[in-house]
């Protein structure tokens, strides 16, 4: 397998997981990753491997449901019987690893340059409309007292807009939650249809984009914003895409830990 370009601030790397994508920036806050099919979720022990990667005693994975919710995980938060409903894990344990999946929606990992703290989040497109970019950052706000702009972002393989056509329904939702339209214009490309075919314009939905405006709306400096700049649907061979492959699709993971949790 012969892993795509990457802008700088990546770096593809072996692990215990097999072929990685790691973030720069990120990596001198947190041991972190993003798996590739060399790691198929299928795998009984994968989760055993994530961990040992990142020098885990566990990782702690969600029922993802597309929504917003934050569950917190670390002193004075008592730990999350089996895999709670909700869309992001905020942790400030070193000895657990929190880790999302995805096969087309955007993997986030977030860290904590001062405290440590870190928080991985899955963000689909109803999640988006969310926002729960924006609920995770506030969750590091609120319950731990970080500063947003001390955070850094590393955005890992989603579905670009360039494969990621949706029915206006979807605008209409994000619309619904109050986006403002400068943004939905961003967010939403509009692309004319084959010569011929009498239909409304397309379009083709941004996630990265979406969630890069949301974080620097929750207070994460643009500039420490990271994006891989693979689209899942793109790249079979190292990636996977529910987009592309429905049913056949396996999931890659992003997964972080935090390194030590040194309240301000």
């Amino acid at each position: 397998m012969s892993p795509p370009a990457v802008p700088e601030p990546f770096r593809w790397t072996a692990s215990p997981c097999g072929l990685v994508l790691e973030c720069r920036p990120l990596e001198g806050i947190a041991p972190h990753l993003f798996t590739t099919r060399d790691a198929p979720l299928s795998a009984a022990d994968l989760w055993r491997r994530v961990g040992r990667a990142l020098d885990a005693e566990r990782v702690a994975t969600l029922d993802q449901v597309h929504g917003r919710d934050v569950v917190t995980i670390g002193p004075g938060a008592p730990p999350p019987a089996g895999r709670p409903k909700a869309d992001a894990l905020v942790s400030i344990d070193p000895s657990v690893a929190v880790a999302v999946l995805a096969a087309d929606c955007v993997p986030l990992l977030l860290a904590d340059r001062r405290s440590g703290a870190v928080a991985a989040v899955h963000a689909g497109w109803r999640g988006t409309a969310a926002g729960v970019a924006i609920s995770a950052v506030e969750a590091l706000e609120r319950r731990l007292g970080v500063k947003p702009r001390d955070v850094t972002a590393a955005i890992g393989p989603s579905i670009g807009a360039c494969c990621y056509e949706v029915g206006h329904d979807v605008r209409h939702a994000f619309e619904a939650a109050r986006h403002a339209a400068h943004l939905l214009d961003r967010w939403f490309v509009s692309r004319e249809p084959g010569t011929g075919i009498r239909e409304s314009k397309r379009l083709h939905l941004d996630l990265v984009a979406a969630n890069r405006d949301q974080l620097v709306f929750a207070g994460v400096p643009e500039a420490q914003i990271h994006a891989c700049g693979l689209c899942t649907a793109m790249h079979l061979d190292v990636l996977t895409s529910y987009r592309a492959e429905r049913e056949k699709a396996g999931r890659i993971a992003g997964a972080i830990r935090c390194r030590a949790y040194n309240p301000a």
